[in-house]
């Protein structure tokens, strides 16, 4: 829910007038921009890779054909963003056919890695990005953003073929492409409207469709080419690929999450009235669970399994609606947005958040429910959806206090120790003033490093870890006047640790403080000042 409220902000923000939708577009004016019409048939569907769009394929299940087995939680490298402004990285990254990994983040930025986790490009949009991408077979990358704008790069270099203004709606959802080529996504109006809007691959769009409210959902799309969304309105939309509508159901209030489908073409679809819903291919009621409504995606196991989260427990129900197994996630945890990926082996990952802002996890599950292994990798947030590469890394986005974060989990082929880091600060400061100091170490394989630091008072400890090349900021103050020498060493996920980094501080003895003659007793009875300082903290 803690996205939504920055979206009710820039709602308010904004205004527009929308004439005739629901048919094909052949030429309409909104706001002044001009919808030319369609001309040609196109022919580039999905990328065949391990992860080309939200939720691994057109039908959702989030099932990656790649094990997991060997995949023990180490996080061999974490990339950080902050340098472009701070952000999070809410959507799931995708990969392409040759390894590469593409996402957005909430500073604004499309990235592009290669597969160990250093920058290939990066391309700047306007507003935040929290959907994830959609890459075409011939390689096109397309990623909506809350600029109302959907961007169409060129995957190897980031460079723009077009950009196209979404009828003035905030884009939330994730691009479908279908295998014709047309992309499909799902728009946020500031009238209490959205619509299901299908984009030919040239940049034009080739119909609209206006539902009763906003659009968060993440459009499936069937064998048959039907285009499945959830809306606001409580109903989920079934369309045909020439804009009519199918059918559409209703649930008892807002859909949010991306619907999935499965084998047998069953649909899938979660409300926030708590319960799950599966729908037969025409529309009608096949059965629903209760208190399993979320926002994430109902993925489904090789076996037909279905996952999902509600709030603090995660569930697996069996195809004819009954309860396989839950797993409480205790300790204040809970799902926000993180649609789980499933790895050919059958272990389950998802982002988890611990309270309000006290951090997020990575949480791997066995396919029995039992739990696997987890790991703390923000001081914030971790709505991103996991996926899952070809050699089995595993890779999902985190928001740190600071910016946006991807981290990759797999085996370290090499190892080689972090370089000396550099500690930035003043030499000269005032006694019982906290200053912050900055740190830096480069690992030259790109692993998550922790500091060792040394304040050279007789305080000393390993920080949390961070990521190579990360500017990492630490507070400290000295009580005491004097010389001292802050000392520091980095250490990777490994164990491999650097030489040691110093620099030298002077605590000078001042009597422009009305307080000197405090700090000259405290000095000379240390006893004194150390009652002192467990009486003041």
């Amino acid at each position: 829910m803690k996205h939504l409220i920055p979206i009710m902000i820039i709602l308010l923000m904004v205004s527009t007038s929308f004439v005739g939708v629901g048919n094909q577009v052949e030429e309409l004016m909104v706001d002044n921009v001009e919808i030319p019409q369609p001309v040609q048939t196109y022919t580039s569907g999905p990328m065949d890779s391990p992860w080309p769009m939200k939720c691994h394929d057109t039908h959702h299940t989030s099932r990656s054909p790649y094990s997991t087995s060997h995949i023990d939680g180490l996080e061999k490298w974490r990339r950080c963003n902050i340098e472009f402004g701070h952000g999070g990285v809410s959507g799931g990254p995708v990969i392409d056919n040759e390894g590469f990994i593409f996402y957005g983040d909430k500073d604004e930025n499309i990235y592009a890695l290669y597969p160990n986790g250093t920058m290939k490009w990066v391309y700047e949009t306007f507003m935040w990005i929290t959907s994830s991408p959609a890459i075409a077979e011939d390689g096109t990358l397309y990623v909506t953003s809350w600029d109302k704008y959907i961007y169409a790069l060129n995957s190897t270099n980031g460079k723009l073929k077009w950009r196209l203004n979404a009828l003035d709606g905030i884009i939330y959802s994730s691009p479908a492409i279908g295998l014709d080529g047309t992309i499909y996504f799902g728009t946020v109006r500031n009238s209490n409207k959205g619509d299901i809007i299908a984009i030919n691959p040239n940049g034009t769009i080739k119909w609209y469709f206006e539902t009763g409210n906003r659009i968060y959902s993440h459009p499936a799309i069937g064998d048959d080419g039907t285009i499945y969304v959830g809306s606001d309105d409580s109903y989920l939309y079934a369309m045909n690929p020439n804009s009519t509508i199918k059918w559409k159901f209703k649930t008892g209030h807002h859909i949010k999450a991306p619907p999935s489908i499965a084998d047998d073409g069953t649909i899938y679809i979660p409300s926030y009235d708590d319960y799950l819903y599966a729908i037969h291919p025409n529309g009608t009621l096949k059965w629903k669970f209760p208190d399993v409504g979320a926002a994430t995606n109902p993925s489904i196991g090789e076996d037909g399994t279905i996952y999902l989260s509600h709030y603090d427990t995660f569930h697996a129900i069996n195809p004819n609606g009954t309860l396989k197994w839950t797993y409480d996630l205790e300790g204040n945890r809970h799902i926000d947005s993180s649609s789980c990926a499933i790895s050919s082996d059958g272990t389950i990952y998802v982002g988890v958040n611990i309270g309000e802002a006290g951090g997020g996890e990575i949480l791997a599950l066995n396919p029995d429910g039992s739990e696997r292994w987890r790991k703390k990798i923000s001081n914030d947030f971790c709505d991103s959806s996991p996926c899952i590469g070809e050699d089995g890394t595993v890779y999902i986005g985190s928001e740190g206090n600071t910016g946006g974060y991807l981290h990759a989990f797999g085996p370290v082929e090499s190892n080689g120790p972090p370089l000396k880091p550099t500690i930035t600060g003043k030499s000269v400061i005032d006694r019982r003033t906290e200053y912050a100091y900055r740190f830096i170490a480069i690992d030259p394989d790109n692993n998550p490093i922790s500091f060792y630091i040394d304040w050279g008072d007789g305080n000393e400890g390993w920080t949390s870890e961070r990521a190579s090349g990360e500017h990492c900021y630490f507070e400290h103050e000295w009580w005491r006047k004097g010389n001292y020498t802050i000392r520091c060493k980095a250490k990777d996920v490994m164990g491999e640790e650097s030489e040691w980094a110093y620099l030298s501080l002077t605590v000078p003895k001042s009597h422009k403080n009305p307080l000197w003659w405090l700090n000259n007793l405290l000095d000379r009875f240390p006893l004194l000042q150390r009652l002192l300082e467990v009486l003041i903290r």
